[in-house]
């Protein structure tokens, strides 16, 4: 391994030693991981716009964050995924049904990767991110 010295703003090297205390972990070893995670993943497939948005999300309040990260597709679009993927397993689906189909679990691709990266941001921040904690807030 080489060692090398880089600079970075205070406010990076205090979430890093925040997420080395959480995870018993040194500073150095959090800051390693992070920076091969970000080499290691692929960007995304996504249109610039898209990706733009993503990486805008960094400038979110944390009350926004949670609300994207308690973000739940209608029931009324739950339920009709679910219609139109039995009716494609029973072969049952009409061209026009399977493009609605298409459609539909794009949406649900995109708000499943908000939602990511709002918790992504707020694991940054410090935050422990439960499944109980993703619960809409209404509930």
């Amino acid at each position: 391994m080489t060692d090398h010295t880089i600079s970075i703003p205070d406010n990076l090297y205090q979430k890093a030693q925040q997420v080395a205390q959480q995870q018993s972990l040194t500073v150095d070893e959090v800051i390693r991981a992070r920076l091969a995670l970000a080499f290691d993943l692929p960007l995304f497939d996504l249109p610039e716009v898209e990706k733009e948005e993503l990486k805008a999300m960094a400038y979110l309040s944390d009350d926004t964050l949670w609300t994207i990260a308690r973000e739940q597709m209608q029931p009324a679009l739950q339920r009709r995924i679910s219609e139109l993927l039995a009716r494609n397993q029973r072969g049952a689906i009409s061209a026009a049904e399977y493009a609605e189909l298409e459609a539909l679990v794009e949406r649900s691709d995109r708000l499943a990767l908000r939602k990511s990266q709002a918790m992504k941001y707020l694991a940054e921040r410090g935050y422990a991110v439960s499944p109980d904690d993703l619960n809409p807030a209404d509930e």
